[in-house]
């Protein structure tokens, strides 16, 4: 993975906390709910960058608030401090996506809304 992952500029590291990462997908939804898909794509490549290049920890709120920041999502402490705020919508998200495609784990890709990848997989699998 880190021969893969340096041919495309990331620096990974394998020494991040694994903890509970529920926050930030409740920041990821938020992301798109302010911004659209471009400022939620850009918190995600924000806590990749956290988690697999900087070895800091998802569940703390202030890495989170940091990979907000970053991603030019200035003024998320008002999300933050409402814990409720997009916890119904990710839970209903997570049992959608269990529902439809089996969904237990990550990663998982879903292309085009039906075809269905699990794992991490060669490129070759995505052209198929």
């Amino acid at each position: 993975m880190k021969a893969v992952a340096e041919e495309y500029g990331i620096k990974m590291e394998y020494g991040g906390h694994i903890g509970n990462t529920f926050n930030s997908h409740r920041l990821i939804w938020k992301a798109r709910e302010v911004g659209g898909s471009d400022l939620q794509e850009k918190v995600v490549e924000s806590l990749f960058k956290a988690y697999f290049e900087e070895n800091r920890s998802l569940g703390e709120q202030t890495v989170l608030e940091d990979c907000a920041s970053r991603a030019g999502y200035s003024d998320s402490s008002g999300f933050f401090s409402n814990s409720e705020l997009g916890k119904h919508e990710v839970k209903d998200e997570m049992q959608q996506f269990g529902r439809d495609f089996q969904c237990t784990g990550v990663p998982m890709f879903i292309i085009d809304g039906k075809f269905v990848l699990n794992g991490a997989q060669e490129s070759d699998q995505f052209l198929r």
